[in-house]
């Protein structure tokens, strides 16, 4: 809570940042942590903590760029680079979520099927139409606050880590002390785990839901045009950020305990899809551990298929220059709610095509890598350029971090290239 130099007193919430953080660990993120867990133990812990700063550090960069500018990334590119440039990035960023899309609904659908039997495809269409009727037809401020509660769902991995035989302290060093392998396996999984943890629809959610919340608030504006509100702001964007992140981060964490402990500690090393991690754990860890991460996983897809819908619907909308925005109504923005719509109904006939899960998990995975790198390039050159951000050009600790992060998933995305077929 503060005070503004109008006088009026203002209370910290959180919001594109806890949404964002609890995206980011959404069905197609939980089968790459189970596989760490599943494959290596506790010896994948550590990149959660090594992640976290970096992760958070990128996302206050992309929020800052949205509080101030009062557009999104694709806008921002949009107005200060090249069309080919802009066009680029959205083409992949659409290939991308859509099939992350795709796979999250299958897991959502396979995960309900677990539960209570039936018919996966029945669940998959059913979950696809709920989300898109919910994201188009529900009012902003009530949508934002079924998002926000729908993150909870995340705590059921932090209650199966404490529900089984754990070995903290084992856990405790192996996430204070880095572990490396020289195996293709181990620097394969650990790039994914990487590629899963830092996204680009993440990028562009946050810094457009920043740019909504400006737009839909009456006495609120850009920071350029209001600096004197900078304080407050840039000081809410990190805490709420932050903790975002560290929810996110904590969440992967125990989700790699969990399975750490139980899969990896039987012998069961090669998970495929969360949901069959969900169901290897009930012969090992008991129903109730089955039940509680299979429960999550339909709860967090709830969260994490809206959010990669709108953050593709957000890109093509602010680089064709369409009416956006969750809180328009369906006829105001017809193009961007259609775009919602589509990239979901593509989702779902992915799921009706004879796929492997996890080669559609690495094509995603190459394809948000291929988008990060040059994504987050831009992204640096935008929130350090005065001509586009003014006087809130990024300071020296939050540059540094941030091109420590851009360099980091420059290096991955280059081993994951050098070491997979796709780099032949």
């Amino acid at each position: 809570m503060t005070d503004t130099p109008e006088g009026k007193t203002r209370r910290y919430t959180l919001g594109p940042g806890l949404i964002t953080g609890a995206s980011d660990d959404d069905p197609s993120g939980i089968a790459t942590y189970s596989q760490s867990g599943a494959q290596f133990g506790f010896a994948m812990c550590w990149v959660m903590l090594f992640t976290f700063p970096l992760m958070a550090a990128i996302q206050e960069i992309c929020a800052r760029i949205g509080r101030v500018t009062g557009q999104g990334i694709a806008g921002n590119i949009r107005a200060h680079h090249s069309k080919w440039l802009l066009r680029a990035m959205v083409a992949l960023l659409l290939a991308a979520n859509t099939l992350n899309l795709g796979a999250d609904l299958g897991a959502m659908g396979d995960a309900l099927r677990l539960l209570v039997g039936g018919s996966t495809k029945v669940y998959v269409v059913a979950f696809a139409v709920g989300c898109v009727l919910l994201e188009i037809f529900s009012r902003y401020d009530r949508y934002n606050n079924i998002l926000k509660w729908t993150s909870i769902s995340l705590l059921a991995y932090v209650a199966t880590a404490f529900a089984v035989d754990t070995p903290w302290r084992e856990v405790l060093r192996a996430t204070l002390v880095p572990q490396f392998s020289a195996s293709a396996e181990y620097v394969t999984l650990l790039v994914a785990v990487l590629g899963t943890t830092i996204t680009p629809y993440c990028f562009f959610w946050q810094s457009s839901q920043e740019a909504e919340d400006e737009r839909l608030d009456p006495d609120a504006r850009t920071l350029i045009e209001d600096p004197g509100s900078a304080k407050f702001e840039l000081r809410r964007m990190r805490v709420d950020t932050w903790f975002g992140m560290g929810y996110s981060n904590l969440v992967s964490l125990f989700i790699i305990i969990t399975t750490a402990a139980t899969l990896h500690a039987h012998g069961v090393t090669d998970i495929q899809t969360s949901a069959q991690a969900a169901e290897a754990l009930r012969p090992i860890a008991g129903p109730f551990t089955f039940v509680i991460f299979a429960c999550g996983i339909i709860g967090i897809g709830l969260l994490a298929v809206p959010v990669l819908a709108g953050s593709a619907a957000y890109a093509l909308g602010e680089a064709l220059e369409w009416p956006t925005g969750l809180d328009r109504q369906p006829l105001e923005a017809r193009a961007f709610y259609g775009a919602i719509a589509a990239s979901t109904l593509v989702g779902v006939f992915i799921n009706f095509l004879d796929v492997d899960p996890i080669k559609a998990l690495i094509w995603a995975a190459v394809l948000n890598g291929v988008v990060a790198v040059p994504l987050m390039i831009v992204i640096m050159l935008m929130a350090c350029e005065k001509s586009i951000m003014g006087e809130f050009v990024l300071p020296r600790p939050l540059k540094i971090m941030g091109w420590l992060c851009t360099a980091a998933m420059t290096l991955a995305v280059a081993i994951m290239f050098a070491m997979t077929p796709f780099g032949a």
